[in-house]
């Protein structure tokens, strides 16, 4: 066996793996393809040391969505495996296929050069932000979003709008930078490792120039990049890093500020996948929605560990069986009653939003800061915190 094939696996993984199966039945890619086993995909590489894995289409079909590793008993972390085996795929010419015809990977992809860009303009009508300064609030790839999904009558900025106001309101003037770029969740899943580290590296340099201690993040996929992955490449690093559900869960209560009240309306949370089961944050976003009166929290079937995929990853391999997962995503939804779908993540409010405009439903689906946002009260804010100090 060609160790470098499945160095991130013991042998007696391996030996424990070859005689299970649990990955397969908690795959939702499984579910819906049945040539897709998890556990088949590492037999291969084991068995078939010359490179047949690397050269197979079924390597970009993971959504990495850590549903497998959840339940292994062997404690395989298949996202892991399959990352390490894209990046011997794309040496070997075998690339995904791209959704959205490339444009979000030609978007990394210019970023990787020093050029100028007016990232902030959304952000002088959304309230007060420094250029240096104790927090830094790491926008990503909104912006780009924002002109990207507007077919979908979805304007993905106004989760950073949100952030801003609520911010703002809770005494802090974060840093948004104009040189910021996108963060390299989306190269690193697929196997480009030299773009990941172009931008990973271009980033670190930005921050650290900006004077951050903390650094903030909307994005589960940006949070999990910085957290789990530039340290890995680049050492510790200079700052703390906090997903914004747990920087509010932590901080707003201190606050002061109120929200209204509902008409009794009923709401349902989607854990996203990266701020879940590869993060481990299931109830700061919970905490902060069970902060609002009137409003009634139904769990769907899945949640928490168990919530299943909003269908895609890394904007490629976007296939009929991406849309059959969204869509029994979005019926779990439905069956609890609920008005209102609630997401942390802004690639599954795009991917959700997607699957709903193809249904006759009328369930909103909303990100988790403007939902906030929407609720405070008109006079919030007039008692500030110091938390900026």
């Amino acid at each position: 066996m060609d160790k470098t094939k499945t160095k991130l696996l013991t042998q007696k993984q391996i030996d424990y793996c070859m005689e299970c199966g649990l990955c397969t039945g908690s795959c939702p890619v499984s579910r819906e393809m049945s040539t897709f086993s998890p556990r088949q995909i590492i037999k291969r590489a084991v068995l078939d040391p010359d490179g047949g894995l690397v050269h197979s289409r079924e390597i970009w079909a993971c959504l990495s969505c850590a549903s497998c590793s959840a339940r292994c008993p062997a404690d395989i972390d298949f996202p892991e495996f399959i990352s390490s085996q894209r990046q011997q795929a794309r040496r070997a010419g075998n690339f995904p296929q791209e959704s959205h015809h490339g444009i979000l990977q030609a978007i990394a992809g210019l970023q990787t050069h020093d050029l100028k860009q007016q990232r902030n303009g959304w952000a002088e009508k959304a309230g007060v932000f420094r250029d240096s300064g104790e927090y830094f609030y790491f926008v990503g790839c909104l912006p780009f979003f924002d002109v990207t999904f507007r077919y979908l009558n979805l304007s993905p900025l106004e989760t950073a709008r949100s952030v801003i106001t609520l911010l703002n309101k809770m005494g802090i003037e974060p840093v948004i930078s104009n040189n910021e770029r996108c963060c390299g969740h989306d190269a690193l899943w697929c196997g480009d490792q030299e773009t990941f580290r172009k931008l990973a590296e271009w980033n670190l340099a930005v921050i650290k120039s900006s004077g951050a201690k903390t650094v903030l993040f909307s994005c589960p996929e940006g949070y999990v990049t910085f957290k789990n992955y530039y340290p890995k490449y680049f050492g510790a690093l200079p700052f703390e890093v906090l997903h914004m559900t747990e920087f509010l869960a932590r901080e707003l209560p201190k606050t002061g500020l109120s929200f209204q009240a509902s008409s009794a309306e009923t709401i349902t949370y989607h854990d996203p996948c990266r701020l879940g089961r590869l993060a481990g944050i299931y109830e700061p976003p919970r905490q902060l929605l069970q902060l609002l009166p009137d409003t009634r929290l139904v769990e769907m079937e899945r949640n928490r560990e168990n919530a299943l995929c909003c269908g895609t990853s890394a904007w490629m391999e976007c296939s009929s069986f991406s849309k059959a997962i969204q869509t029994e995503r979005m019926q779990e939804a439905i069956q609890t009653g609920a008005q209102t779908l609630i997401t942390a993540c802004p690639k599954c409010q795009i991917h959700l939003t997607c699957a709903q405009s193809n249904t006759d439903t009328d369930l909103k689906v909303m990100d988790l800061y403007t939902y906030l946002r929407q609720r405070l009260h008109e006079t919030a804010g007039e008692k500030q915190s110091n938390i900026h100090l």
